[in-house]
């Protein structure tokens, strides 16, 4: 094969697309037929400095991906693959993969350096290939430049495949001794040098011991706050990138050096091209980041002995950062509001400086209130655009009594910019603006309100007429409209916005016709804004609401009557049949929450619900995830009088619950099983062994996404509760599921955040499935049946209770399920109860707490146990 894999590669890469898929299959079968002899050809391709480049890459790519995929199960399998292999074969390959690194072509080199990681990032954890990092140590003091720079290439993306812990420190010191040399000014090839800042930006992370040393860490920061001074762009960007990341990660070791790297990136971000820049923006964005989480975790009124201290690194820099900041505002692009994505130095000033109000609060205020003065009304829009944009960027953070009167003087002068700015710059931030003052500063929580009946009126008519101005500007009416009716959600029987509500219903529904609506978000801003005017409305508009249910099913309907539609025609009938359905989710759930209004709606019911299945119909793999919303919300209007849509609705909901791949619609599903099973209670029998087959099928599965494992065991709980004791024939497959993921999910030593977080709802999810068991076999002749699995249970209680790291939503749902315990078995479970470890303990921690939640369930559980045990 090996003349022959050079051609099939290169073919793999042809325009001619025969040729190409032929190839493609060519590749695919000598991978299935001969996986060591294919991955040996490969290595050997991208070896082999006669061969063609393209040729050598490709091989290299096939390479990397043979070891590595972003879902986790297949993931799981390329490691095990790569593992069984024969221990020759993986000699040669990785000798060839090293001796590429001292390749003249840079491309195989690099690719290389990226497979041997892989390689690395699955040997090294099973104390395999132990010389890998001493012979790469051993290369980089090699005189050609080219090989020194491929080896600190492949270091650096050694250091972010593997994790620390894997690596023994004394490797680590000489890794970066390496990389901090490497960087060093007295380095000649620029090529070495920005391998090495790179490197060094991935291997930040093992230098824990290292930044604890000061000498050590006096050496590492001098070198990169040289590098940032390199005459290479790309070395003075990368080095900003280590600052960035040296100031979230070892952000406690700063206070040294704040002055000079103050200089640093204030040089940068006045004189230096904005990529480099950028970077020296995102440091203060950073190091704000890291000082609002210390804030919010310890209160603001925690005393310098806490166990991370707060620096007050920006409270320190004030004076001097935000001048800075607001210089850059006005280096805005000609048309940065017309492309999606856009990022430039003027953007990343004012994100920095609204990081800057969350993070100090008032003291932004004197400081920025005077640039806004004096630029608001000037002649050149750069100068208005700027001032507004600080303006808009400080409303969050401060004390609303410290911002009241600026924004009162402001509103009248923004809302007549908003109309008459001949820019469509100033227009587009005066709406945003407008939008932050409705978010942060209006509502239940201002004594004083911003709107009065006085210039509502005002504010209405302006923005439904901003909502004719070009998309963009147009985009950012909606969203201040947005806000505006979202502060109105929960006042009682009256807002101030139900004399417009006709009005503006008209105007958004006008705005989603606009031919331009596709452009900056605009349709979806528009739905999304309907939604919220929907959903803050009053009884009074409720007759209105009830007049849009037959105007948006007519536009679904429109979009189920397209001929044959182009991929990307399809797409977009998706989307919108997407904003849709989320319309009617939001009206279903706002007519269906009062008697008088359900009744009338309910007559629509049939022809919505014929809709949403030909909206199902027109997909034929993906069940669509706002339909499944929008159906989980009439289940939940209709009560029993669903039962009647299950026949035909069926198939598309086991479609959902077997969706693996798009594992949202998957939840999704989950989550509207539970839906209609408060909907139907009993009705739902004869669909439970089809159901409960289904869920017990995705929980077993190693290929569905972990975060669906919760709601699935919840859902447990809302089947048992609607079937009571007809759920006795899932016992014996439910229950031992329950159990193994409660004994996973009981001990959790020093995991992260991230971990914890899921933790907690998968015992939520297993804490919710038990108490709907038990309450649904309450009262049952067959409660006898649960006896078995009481006592694992309360184990499972004492466990999550001496782990100590349960949230709040976690001790509800468990006082809960203890009480349900008590409630169902009575004097069956009044002993056990007595005997556990940590019951008692637990009852009374929950009766003293601060979370009236908590408090009530535990009160209720404490009857129940009590009469229990009385018994």
């Amino acid at each position: 094969m090996a003349m022959e894999v050079t051609q099939v590669l290169l073919n793999a890469q042809s325009i001619d697309g025969t040729v190409r898929k032929h190839a493609e299959e060519s590749l695919k079968q000598f991978q299935e037929q001969n996986l060591p002899s294919f991955l040996l050809s490969l290595s050997g391709e991208l070896a082999n400095d006669d061969k063609p480049v393209d040729s050598r890459k490709l091989a290299g790519l096939i390479l990397k991906n043979a070891l590595d995929a972003k879902e986790q199960h297949r993931k799981f399998e390329l490691v095990q693959r790569w593992l069984s292999l024969d221990a020759n074969v993986k000699t040669q390959i990785k000798t060839c993969l090293l001796n590429t690194l001292t390749s003249t072509v840079a491309d195989a080199r690099s690719t290389s350096s990226q497979v041997i990681a892989k390689v690395a990032g699955i040997e090294l954890p099973q104390k395999q290939w132990p010389e890998l990092i001493v012979s790469l140590l051993s290369n980089v003091h090699q005189l050609p430049a080219h090989v020194k720079q491929a080896t600190l290439e492949t270091l650096g993306y050694l250091c972010e495949e593997v994790s620390p812990d894997v690596v023994e420190q004394d490797h680590v010191n000489k890794i970066l001794t390496a990389v901090v040399q490497g960087m060093n000014a007295s380095e000649m090839n620029n090529d070495v040098r920005l391998a090495a800042t790179r490197a060094l930006y991935n291997a930040l992370s093992f230098a824990q011991a290292n930044f604890s040393n000061d000498m050590e860490r006096d050496y590492i920061m001098r070198v990169v706050c040289e590098a940032t001074q390199s005459a290479e762009l790309k070395i003075r960007q990368a080095a900003f990138e280590c600052l960035v990341s040296i100031s979230s990660t070892y952000y406690e070791k700063l206070a040294p050096y704040m002055q000079d790297i103050y200089s640093i990136t204030a040089k940068a971000v006045r004189e230096d091209e904005e990529p480099v820049a950028l970077q020296a923006i995102e440091f203060w964005s950073s190091i704000c980041d890291e000082e609002i989480d210390i804030l919010e975790e310890y209160g603001s009124d925690f005393t310098g002995n806490s166990d991370i201290p707060c620096f007050y690194f920006i409270k320190q820099a004030l004076p001097a950062l935000v001048p800075l900041l607001l210089e850059i505002l006005l280096k805005q692009e000609e048309d940065q509001d017309q492309e999606e994505g856009a990022w430039n130095i003027a953007m990343a000033g004012g994100t920095c400086l609204g990081l800057v109000a969350r993070t100090v609060g008032d003291d932004i205020v004197p400081l920025v209130i005077p640039f806004i003065e004096e630029n608001i009304a000037k002649p050149d829009w750069r100068q208005r655009e700027a001032a507004t944009y600080a303006f808009g960027s400080i409303l969050e953070g401060p004390s609303p009594d410290k911002l009241l009167h600026i924004v009162n003087v402001a509103l009248s002068f923004m809302l007549s910019a908003l109309t008459k700015d001949p820019n469509n710059h100033v227009k587009d931030t005066t709406a945003w603006t407008l939008g932050r003052i409705f978010e942060f500063l209006h509502g239940s929580t201002i004594g004083t309100p911003i709107i009065t009946q006085a210039n509502c009126q005002q504010i209405i008519t302006v923005l439904l007429q901003s909502m004719k101005d070009t998309p963009n500007v147009a985009e950012k009416a909606c969203g201040a409209l947005y806000f505006l009716a979202q502060s109105y959600e929960d006042v009682g029987p009256s807002s101030p916005l139900t004399p417009f509500f006709q009005e503006i219903v008209q105007s958004l529904l006008t705005v989603t016709h606009r031919e331009d609506a596709g452009e900056s978000r605009l349709r979806t801003a528009a739905y999304e804004t309907l939604n919220e005017v929907v959903r803050s409305s009053t009884d009074e508009t409720a007759p209105m609401v009830l007049q849009l249910v037959p105007v948006i099913m007519m536009e679904l309907h429109k979009t189920l009557e397209g001929q044959k539609l182009s991929s990307d025609e399809r797409e977009k009938q998706g989307e919108l049949q997407g904003l849709l359905c989320g319309c009617l989710q939001v009206i279903i759930q706002k007519l269906g929450s009062s008697e008088p209004t359900k009744y009338v709606f309910m007559q629509y019911a049939d022809q919505i619900m014929g809709l949403f299945l030909r909206v199902f119909a027109c997909r034929s793999a993906t069940v669509h995830e706002e339909a499944m919303l929008a159906i989980g919300a009439l289940a939940y209007a209709a009560g029993l009088d669903f039962a009647k849509y299950m026949p035909d609705f069926y198939k598309y909901l086991e479609m959902g619950l077997q969706n693996f791949e798009e594992y949202q619609v998957c939840a999704v599903t989950v989550g509207v099983v539970g839906d209609i099973c408060r909907a139907l209670e009993e009705k739902i029998l004869p669909y439970c062994d089809g159901i409960m087959t289904q869920l017990l099928k995705d929980l077993s599965s190693n290929q569905l996404h972990r975060s669906v494992k919760p709601p699935i065991f919840s859902c447990f709980g809302d089947i048992a509760l609607a079937i009571g004791e007809n759920f006795e024939k899932y016992l014996m497959y439910a229950m031992p599921m329950l159990q193994s993921a409660a004994d996973l999910s009981a001990h959790t030593a020093n995991v992260d955040d991230d971990m914890t977080e899921y933790t907690n709802s998968l015992r939520n999810g297993i804490l919710e499935a038990y108490s709907g068991i038990f309450q649904g076999f309450k009262n049952s002749p067959k409660t006898q049946l649960l006896i078995p699995y009481a006592p694992h249970i309360l184990q499972f209680l004492d466990s999550m209770y001496m782990e100590k790291d349960m949230d709040e939503l976690v001790m509800k749902t468990a006082i809960g399920l203890l009480g349900d315990l008590a409630d169902t078995l009575g004097s069956n479970a009044g002993s056990l109860i007595q005997q556990s470890l940590t019951s008692k303990d637990f009852l009374n921690e929950c009766l003293s707490s601060k979370d009236h939640m908590i408090k009530e369930s535990a009160e209720w559980a404490r009857l129940a146990i009590n009469k229990a045990i009385s018994v």
